[in-house]
Formats: structure tokens, sequence, C-alpha cells
């Protein structure tokens, strides 16, 4: 049975505080091994942004819920008109200096992997290779009856054959790709099904409330075993899905380290948080490293 899922997150006042020397970043990368785990916080200065920090977009919306998504018709039209107009914006998005930074580690082979809970490709755009996104990929859409996987880019011209016209001015544009607009914006958006079998369509992400598939925990568990260090970049961790991670590289007696401008879930069992923007906190660890990192125009 699934549960409402935990969306927010109170700091203790007795969390260690954090620092401003991203030096243990580049100490543990010398090292090697490492596995980055990221969240919304590095897409933020591509212009997507987090849920929880400040101006995060859980301060004016509750994301769409597994059970309100397949429950409800109307909560299905709602995703879809938002996600519509959100994925034209979303798709604007550009690589920052964190997801080059990743990418150039990796080019480096100071990274064992990468973990995303991001759904925005900004990672592969970068140049990351071999990026397991757990909570999937707003690039696809999966027919909840047939089980059928299509490109987003087709229900995207379809949705928009189907709705002429519909081009209404969003308020804000949240990580998970959805719009914020009112119903009135919204009116009678039209939903379409699948093509092979007439079912409801979902994007090919891992709503709030749903289960990410075991057999992509068990490959981001292998990942933490064979990691000798786990980075942790942009996440709260208020949600499990990334928590068990960071649980299970302390608990194996493997480093965590945290870069998060925030306080985060995970600070308790990290041998440091770096609170600064990912993008200068990593651009300045790659100086250090002697790593290039490509500029935005060549990326």
């Amino acid at each position: 049975m699934r549960t409402r899922p935990t969306l927010t997150w109170t700091p203790g006042t007795d969390l260690p505080p954090g620092t401003t020397d991203p030096e243990p970043v580049a100490d543990a990368l010398r090292t090697g091994g490492v596995l980055v785990l990221s969240g919304a916080g590095i897409s933020t200065e591509s212009g997507i942004p987090d849920y929880r920090g400040e101006g995060g977009s859980l301060s004016r919306h509750t994301p769409m819920t597994y059970q309100d998504f397949t429950g409800s018709p109307e909560a299905r039209r709602r995703y879809w008109a938002r996600s519509h107009l959100g994925w034209r914006t979303f798709g604007r998005a550009r690589p920052n200096a964190g997801h080059r930074s990743v990418a150039a580690f990796a080019r480096h082979g100071l990274l064992t992997g990468v973990i995303t809970q991001n759904v925005d490709g900004l990672h592969q755009a970068a140049g990351s290779e071999d990026v397991v996104e757990l909570h999937g990929s707003l690039d696809r859409v999966v027919c909840l009856s047939c089980g059928v996987f299509s490109a987003r880019r087709d229900l995207a011209r379809r949705l928009a054959e189907a709705n002429p016209g519909f081009s209404p001015v969003a308020a804000g544009i949240n990580p998970d790709g959805d719009a914020d607009l009112t119903d009135a914006q919204i009116g009678d958006f039209r939903v379409l099904p699948c093509t092979v079998c007439g079912g409801i369509l979902k994007p090919d992400v891992v709503f709030f409330g749903e289960n990410v598939p075991p057999g992509r925990v068990e490959h981001c568990r292998e990942l933490v075993r064979a990691a000798s260090s786990l980075l942790v970049l942009g996440s709260s961790l208020t949600v499990m899905s990334g928590l068990r991670f960071v649980r299970q590289a302390a608990g194996a007696g493997k480093p965590v380290l945290i870069v998060n401008r925030d306080a985060t879930r995970g600070d308790r069992l990290a041998v440091t948080r770096i609170a600064l923007p990912l993008g200068p906190a990593l651009t300045t660890v790659a100086d250090r490293l002697g790593v290039w990192v490509e500029d935005a125009a060549t990326s």
C-alpha cells in the first residue's frame, strides 16, 4: 500500500554547520572512486527552481502524486495541460557550470557514476554518460495499460494539434516540468490516449507517492557499494529515494560529502556540507584539480 509522500522536512537546531571551503570535495576527487548523487539544486542555475530552497516550488504548489494522477481524470487533465506548457520551457534549459563540472570530472576518471534525482536530462546534455535517472525522465512517456514507451516530443506534437491556440502564460516552472496554471487557464484542455491501446499515458517519471522500480534501486545500491565516497550535489535528501543511498554509504564507512546551500536530512551522516552554490563550488574544485570544464558555448 502506498502512503502519502513526505514533501517537507524541518532541520533540527543541532545539525552540524556548513562550511564554505570546497577542499574536502577536491580531496575526495583526487582519491577517485567518487559516486555523485544529484538533486534539483544542481539545476537551479539553469533556470529550473528546486523544491525546497529559497523560492522553491513547494512554497506555491504541491506536486502531482501518483494516487491523484491514476485516480482522477480531472487531475490528469490538469497535469497534462500544465506539463505540456512546461515542456516547452523545460526544453530550452541548458546545462550550467555544475553539470559541466560533473561531466569534466567523469571524463578525467574521477567518478564511478552519476545518480540523479532530476528528470531534466541536463547531466546528459552536459556530456555525462551512463547517468542513472532515479526518478525517470520527461523525455519519455509510458502507457499504464500496455506498457509501451514513446517519445515525449511525439506526444507534444499530438497535444499541440489537439489543443490549437493553447498558449497561456505560466506563473512559474517547477522541477518536474509542471507549469503553474490556474483552472481558468487550463480550460477544456484535451488529454490524449495511448495510440496503441487507448490507455492512460503517463510521463516516465516517478511521481511523489510512487515507488522507484526495485531493479533501479538495486543498481544504485551496487554503485554505492563500488564507490569510495558519495558526493551529494544539490539535494535536501528529504525523500527516502535519495537518502537511502546516503545511509548505505555512511553505514559502510564510506565518506559522504554534501554540497548544498541549505541544511539537509543527511547532514548528520556526512563528513562535511559545503554551503555554496553548485556552479561556483564545483568550478573552484575543478580549478584546484587542474580539470578543464567546458564553457557554456562549447557545451
